[in-house]
């Protein structure tokens, strides 16, 4: 009975409750900021209320910061992958010779996954990266 309820723990209760957990940390940061701004409201304390609901806003990553952890993802998915891939190599060459066999297969297929993430995020740097020296050129 245990061989058949810890799979569901942790492909099914395990990653609801991260989203659970996740979301309601959200609302709850949410709910904060405006029982901050209901009081201002109402004790009349604060001369402006959008300069105050705009300084609790979250603030938003600029175009050079989202282009440089674009490059930093992108490098570390590609080691990764490049890593899993030679490990995966490694293993075959060392008499693993069946791509079936675990020490073979799974490397190379998370490691192929990681590597084209990060390929990915890295093609997306490179593309982007024009466009944000001509936006910081123009201004």
């Amino acid at each position: 009975m245990t061989h058949v309820l810890v799979p569901i723990f942790v492909c099914v209760v395990l990653p609801v409750s991260i989203v659970l957990i996740y979301f309601l940390s959200v609302m709850n940061s949410d709910n904060k900021r405006s029982q901050v701004l209901i009081k201002a409201i109402e004790s009349n304390n604060c001369p402006d209320a959008d300069k105050l609901a705009e300084s609790l806003r979250k603030t938003k990553r600029s175009a050079r910061e989202l282009l440089n952890l674009r490059l930093l993802r992108g490098c570390i998915f590609s080691l990764i992958g490049l890593a899993l891939i030679i490990l995966g190599l490694v293993n075959y060459h060392s008499g693993h010779y069946e791509f079936g066999s675990d020490p073979v297969t799974v490397p190379l297929m998370f490691g192929s996954v990681s590597a084209a993430v990060g390929i990915s995020y890295l093609i997306v740097y490179f593309v982007s990266r024009k466009q944000v020296d001509d936006k910081e050129n123009k201004d």
